[in-house]
């Protein structure tokens, strides 16, 4: 041991100490803590659906070559197939050279996609709900989110914009509620954006999970990806979560200022994953496609029981979210979700995380559990709700014994 005999404070950032953690991730946490000592959790909170993927041969992969560093733009064979992919079902041209970069999810593109466009102080719109890292990753890329409700239709927007407006961010289809952005909205969305210089990120993270033709992807809608920028998530659509691989498609210049950051910051996805992917892409798509639209369908059912019920969610049909109202209950989103943890091994993700205009809102996913014990789950949340049940010393003490500290937003 040194001895040292002055100990000044250490400093840390501010810029870090003032964000809180990502509220889903750390409900899924308490999930898990309690999952290990071998609680039966209802698990209506992760945010990806479980599918029946079979694990295919590596015996015609080059494992040794995945070993090692890939290019930072992403494998070459893997961009090509993912924008021959975009133009078959997206009718959008992607020149694979220049206008795609593949990275290791695209949680990390969003944040490269801010540091790549934003400077101090520009401002970056958010409809609402929104999912809970843009505010969060804006900061860190020192810029400024500005929430816009989420009752505001898109021809509203123009309410919000500022001399220092850079960006509007949406999530299409949307986390959490579900909705589809359709291509009247988007072309009146860049026909408002493009002339005042303000670029538009389009989150395209559950394009697949769509039952009809109803998506359009905003590389259909501007060819040629001038003041916009599109992400998405082959780890999110192919049900491989785990297997961090997402990637951003824009023009050249856009993708060249990201290619910079993924080399400073990740170098490369992973080779091994890039290498399996680009092997087996039209196997993983036929597997899940069937699995998708059977997630996609058990979602839509869920949300005509809760109805039945005379809750109200926000409207949607798509992906494998549901926002769900919890009407006059007294106590907040965030209360709410802990007691369900804590009391009846339910887990949810409080409203707030999701904006300043849905503190009254639960997100529920449909894509781990069965139709069943989700519908049972639906029907405690509601008496739950009714009778405003909660305890705040249980709660706490439920957290305690898990060395889990309380949230802080």
């Amino acid at each position: 041991m040194i001895e040292v005999k002055q100990k000044p404070k250490m400093q840390l950032s501010e810029k870090v100490c003032e964000i809180p953690e990502a509220l889903s991730v750390y409900m899924n946490n308490i999930v898990y803590k309690m999952r290990r000592r071998g609680d039966d959790i209802r698990v209506l909170s992760l945010g990806e659906a479980y599918f029946d993927i079979p694990m295919f041969s590596f015996e015609n992969i080059d494992f040794v070559k995945g070993y090692h560093y890939s290019e930072s733009r992403g494998m070459p064979e893997l961009r090509e197939t993912i924008c021959a992919y975009y133009h078959d079902k997206y009718k959008s041209n992607i020149d694979s050279s220049n206008e795609i970069l593949i990275s290791a999810g695209s949680k990390p593109l969003i944040y490269m996609a801010f540091q790549a466009v934003l400077n101090e102080g520009d401002e970056v719109l958010i409809h609402e709900p929104a999912w809970l890292s843009y505010p969060e990753e804006i900061k860190l890329a020192n810029g400024k989110p500005v929430f816009i409700p989420y009752y505001k239709k898109v021809d509203e927007f123009e309410e919000y914009f500022t001399d220092n407006t850079k960006m509007v961010v949406i999530c299409n289809p949307n986390n959490p509620a579900g909705r589809n952005y359709s291509r009247e909205e988007l072309i009146h969305l860049y026909s408002i954006c493009r002339p005042r210089g303000i670029y538009i990120l389009v989150d395209e993270a559950y394009s697949e999970f769509v039952l009809s033709n109803e998506f359009v992807s905003m590389a259909n809608v501007v060819p040629d990806k001038d003041g916009v920028i599109i992400v998405n998530s082959l780890s999110k659509n192919f049900g491989i979560s785990g297997w961090r691989i997402g990637y951003v498609i824009s023009n050249e210049k856009v993708i060249y200022n990201i290619l910079k950051l993924n080399q400073h910051l990740i170098t490369c996805p992973t080779t091994l994953i890039s290498l399996y992917l680009v092997r087996y892409f039209d196997d993983l798509i036929k597997i899940t496609t069937p699995q998708i639209k059977e997630v996609v369908i058990k979602r839509n059912e869920v949300v005509k029981y809760i109805e039945s019920l005379a809750i109200k969610c926000l409207d949607g049909n798509s992906t494998f979210y549901i926002f769900m109202n919890i009407g006059d209950y007294k106590y907040s989103s965030l209360e709410l979700g802990l007691y369900l943890l804590m009391k009846y091994k339910i887990s949810v993700v409080p409203g707030q995380a999701y904006g300043k205009s849905t503190e009254r809102f639960i997100r529920i996913s449909v894509g781990t559990e069965s139709i069943e014990l989700i519908k049972n789950s639906i029907d405690i949340i509601k008496k739950v709700i009714e009778s405003n049940e909660y305890d705040e010393k249980f709660v706490n003490e439920e957290l305690e014994k898990l060395q889990i500290k309380i949230f802080e937003s």
